[in-house]
């Protein structure tokens, strides 16, 4: 257990930080392939915008991708399938006062011209940081934040009167990172540059956790139905999104993505997890996922409450529990052995961390890959020798995965 609480001060490839019951809320399994939505939506008349509401400021400002981030392509581990039928830069972001949503509070001028979400949510602002690339700062009200997103668009893009739309990339960091980290850890601008998709980034706080947060009662700040209503709705109205998606992500990113392809039944065509944690009552995650929180200076108990009671809370929110939702998506999940080095310094303390955090993580991995095979569901599994939960294995990682979710967002692998 020690190994496993210590495994936080590294979790995501970055090295130590400086000192410093609810009902079920998920929408029963459609009976055909048809959007469900989450009844974490709340219904209701959105908010007026008459006056310019307030909402805190969240992350960090536009930064400039790194002019030469690492490829997400290079050795590619074999992958095994365990059903045969088809399926139906920048620092991490921090804050003065800590906070699941690292938010402080900012004047918000009058929302622009333009769509908004159903719940009154909108983009305050655009930073094109070239022909293809924006940071958007966006006012959602299901954070309580204005939240940074970075968006990359096809060469060909733009508002198109004869309603051309594009399919949609979602893809998300782990913990103790921030939108940023795609485009500084890999090269996905000009991976993309050729292909007719475009490639979304949201900010998911400080622990990387896509979630809805207990937070004593509160359910806030509420990032899954920032990322799967609010940001989709925008995206569809503002930038020719299409209603073809595909999610991706690495740790706690890899946890968003599979999750939410859970808690949105064919919402997404697609989804991939690398290192995710996709068990999180598996034996000893619980400890994992608190250590994430308090890694952050955030009391643990604010996420899910505790796991021994609030077990109902817990289980809401594994992915493992709602497997069974998952039989409309195409699933790729990867996880290493940690008995690897690449990316770390050997010898370093990174190694032995970082090690024990991928060795903890692939027996719940497996675990689900598990569950899906007992439910039929199919799903690629690459659970490899060697790896570190690091970049350095997940640029690889997605470069296995692509074809999937290029072929669930029809293109061209």
């Amino acid at each position: 257990m020690t190994a496993l609480l210590v495994t936080a001060a590294y979790i995501d490839g970055v090295g130590p930080a400086p000192a410093a019951a609810a009902a079920p809320r998920f929408a029963v399994p459609p009976t055909s392939v048809s959007r469900t939505a989450h009844p974490g939506t709340r219904p209701g008349t959105p908010p007026a915008h008459a006056a310019a509401p307030s909402i805190p400021s969240q992350g960090t400002s536009a930064v400039p991708t790194s002019a030469a981030a690492p490829a997400v392509g290079g050795a590619t581990p074999a992958a095994s399938t365990s059903a045969a039928a088809a399926p139906a830069a920048a620092p991490p972001v921090s804050s003065p006062t800590p906070s699941a949503t690292s938010s402080t509070p900012v004047p918000i001028s009058v929302p622009p011209p333009g769509g908004t979400a159903d719940d009154g949510s909108f983009i305050q602002s655009e930073t094109w940081l070239d022909p293809r690339m924006a940071d958007l700062r966006v006012g959602s009200f299901a954070v309580g934040a204005i939240v940074p997103v970075r968006i990359i668009v096809p060469e060909n893009w733009g508002a198109d009167p004869n309603g051309v739309t594009w399919p949609v990339l979602y893809l998300l960091h782990g913990a103790h990172d921030d939108y940023t980290a795609w485009t500084r850890e890999t090269d996905i601008e000009s991976f993309v540059a050729d292909k007719s998709v475009v490639v979304v980034m949201p900010e998911d706080g400080p622990t990387g956790i896509p979630t809805r947060w207990w937070n004593g009662g509160k359910q806030t700040p509420d990032y899954e139905t920032f990322d799967a209503v609010e940001l989709m709705q925008l995206l569809k109205r503002d930038f020719n999104a299409s209603s073809k998606r595909a999610i991706a992500g690495v740790s706690t990113g890899g946890y968003g993505a599979i999750m939410m392809s859970a808690h949105y039944p064919g919402t997404f065509v697609a989804a991939a997890s690398y290192s995710g944690l996709l068990n999180t009552t598996y034996p000893g995650m619980p400890a994992v996922m608190r250590a994430i929180v308090a890694r952050e200076d955030i009391q643990p108990d604010a996420l899910w409450g505790d796991p021994l009671h609030n077990v109902q809370l817990w289980n809401d929110d594994n992915p493992y529990a709602h497997a069974v939702n998952l039989r409309w998506t195409s699933l790729f999940i990867s996880c290493g052995d940690g008995k690897g080095t690449s990316g770390v310094k050997p010898g370093s303390s990174d190694v032995q961390l970082g090690q024990t955090l991928e060795q903890a993580i692939q027996p719940q991995n497996i675990a689900f890959a598990d569950r899906l095979g007992v439910l039929g569901i199919p799903v690629r599994s690459d659970f490899y020798s060697g790896g570190v939960h690091n970049w350095s294995s997940w640029r690889g990682t997605f470069a296995a995965s692509w074809p999937m979710l290029a072929a669930g967002l029809g293109l061209q692998s």
